[in-house]
């Protein structure tokens, strides 16, 4: 054989002892590794069942323990509850007793109540028949029954009454009349000292003088076109009469009035009398008017010292200077009474410019009579709504009048100032008529009273006087009577200042000597 048959024989001889050799050694060392590892684990178990048996004993030991302290605490607690019951029952059967005592006591009580009850009806019985009697002896005595007694004291004391709430009224009247009378003439003296005011009386008509008597001529015109065409363009009348060099303007409108004199002055100086040219005028007339307005309402708010108005308002309050009122210019008076109103308002620590601006505007609704209907007052209280003025203001010029109760010190202000200013000698006038027709009422309110045989109105109103008849008004009668008559007054007349009520009963007995 060839050598490397030899040597390859040999070599795989040798891989398998090799390999022969390696698989026993593996073996060997793998059974020496598990027996290790059997004999570990054993150990470990062994432990672990120690260590677990340690355990459950110390586990069972905590809860012997646990449950020796929990039978004690429970056993505390049922001693002590027993120990509360004890006392309870101990407390319950006091109590009983003590209801017992008590219901006793009641019970014994009771029956002396019921003998005490017992012992009153009878003396009731008794009274009561005494009562009777008593009653019988005093009619027999007396010539009255009981209800006829009863009457008469009811009478007396009806009268005894009277009296009494005459005293009373007058005491009381008195004492408010010297304190607040004073107070209030102090008030109103000061107020009507520190405001100035001027008489201004005014009519219905304006007059127009004229250069000469050709001119009376070329303002009526060819065929009356030119007195015309004014008349139709200004709202009022022309009357041209023998008075020499005056024509008279009459209108109701006092604006109207104003725009037309300014008119015809303007022709007047111009010389050119003919329609066109009269319509030029009459439109310039009425811008200086309306600037003559918005100037005056200007003037009024700073002279009043009353801001922040709406310029709307303001100019409503220039076209009262073109308005009267019984002869008194109203936007003078607006300006008079807020200057009063301020100066009373001073004086009681109240609002002093509230009270002006209230006074202000207290006959704004004046402006627009003439335009829309209804009464001054409520078109004053519509258009102070409609610019937004409070509610103070508001309730003062729906108040001035009495057309609504005042309800505060403002509205009361303002009614005053405004009595002050329209009851001042010269600042107003009335017509006949009216002045008549007041006059009349007045005696025909006083006359409509029981006992009342006749009533006089003197001083211009400013008084009455009431005759009654002396054997149906007494004495005490007559101060309520007179209450009465003023308070009547007061609700059905308009008037400025006040009306004295004077009340007068005479007594007279007459004989004859024979």
């Amino acid at each position: 054989m060839p050598d490397f048959v030899w040597y390859i024989i040999v070599a795989v001889a040798a891989l398998a002892v090799g390999g022969l050799a390696t698989y026993l050694f593996l073996k060997k060392s793998g059974e020496a590794k598990l027996a290790s590892a059997e004999a570990e684990a054993k150990q470990i178990l062994e432990t672990a069942i120690r260590t677990a048996e340690t355990r459950k004993k110390e586990a069972l030991l905590e809860a012997k323990e646990e449950s020796i302290r929990l039978k004690n605490d429970a056993d505390n607690e049922i001693k002590e509850r027993r120990r509360e019951i004890s006392r309870q029952e101990h407390r319950l059967a006091q109590k009983e007793e003590n209801l017992d005592g008590k219901l006793e006591r009641m019970e014994k009580r009771e029956v002396a109540l019921q003998q005490k009850y017992k012992e009153a009806e009878d003396k009731i019985a008794e009274i009561t028949a005494l009562k009777e009697t008593e009653t019988v002896k005093l009619e027999k005595i007396s010539g009255m029954t009981s209800d006829e007694a009863k009457r008469e004291l009811l009478d007396k004391l009806s009268g005894e009454l009277q009296h009494e709430t005459a005293l009373k009224i007058s005491e009381y009247e008195a004492q408010f009349r010297e304190e607040a009378d004073a107070k209030a003439k102090d008030i109103l003296s000061l107020a009507i000292q520190r405001c100035a005011a001027d008489h201004v009386s005014e009519v219905a008509i304006s007059v127009v003088s004229l250069p000469n008597e050709d001119m009376k001529g070329r303002i009526i015109g060819r065929e009356g076109r030119n007195i015309r065409t004014i008349e139709t363009l200004t709202g009022v009348e022309l009357i041209i009469d023998d008075t020499p060099e005056v024509i008279t303007i009459s209108g109701f409108d006092p604006v109207r009035r104003e725009i037309a004199r300014l008119a015809l002055e303007k022709l007047i100086t111009d010389g050119r009398i003919h329609p066109a040219r009269i319509e030029e005028m009459v439109e310039k007339a009425q811008r200086d008017v309306e600037q003559s307005i918005k100037q005056a309402g200007e003037k009024a708010v700073f002279e009043t010292g009353v801001h922040g108005l709406n310029p709307e308002l303001v100019k409503l309050l220039g076209r009262l200077k073109y308005r009267t009122s019984y002869g008194q210019n109203v936007l003078r008076h607006s300006i008079e009474v807020s200057l009063l109103s301020g100066i009373m308002a001073d004086e009681l620590g109240v609002d002093a410019t509230l009270a002006k601006r209230a006074g202000l505007l207290h006959d704004i609704g004046k402006a627009l009579t003439a335009e829309i209907e209804g009464s001054h007052v409520q078109l004053g209280v519509d258009v102070a709504k409609k610019y937004h003025e409070s509610k103070d203001v508001i309730h003062a010029i729906e108040a001035h009048h009495g057309d609504v109760e005042a309800k505060t010190i403002v509205a009361l202000l303002v009614q005053a100032a405004d009595a002050i200013s329209a009851a001042r000698p010269g600042a107003r006038r009335e017509n006949v008529e009216n002045y008549i027709k007041r006059l009349q009422k007045l005696e025909e309110i006083s006359s409509e009273f029981n006992g009342v045989e006749k009533s006089f109105a003197i001083q211009a109103g400013r008084e009455v006087r009431v005759i009654v008849k002396p054997e149906m008004v007494g004495d005490d009668e007559m101060k309520l009577l007179a209450h009465d008559i003023a308070k009547k007054i007061e609700g059905e007349l308009e008037y400025p200042g006040q009306i004295k009520v004077n009340v007068i009963r005479e007594s007279r007995y007459t004989d004859y000597a024979k």
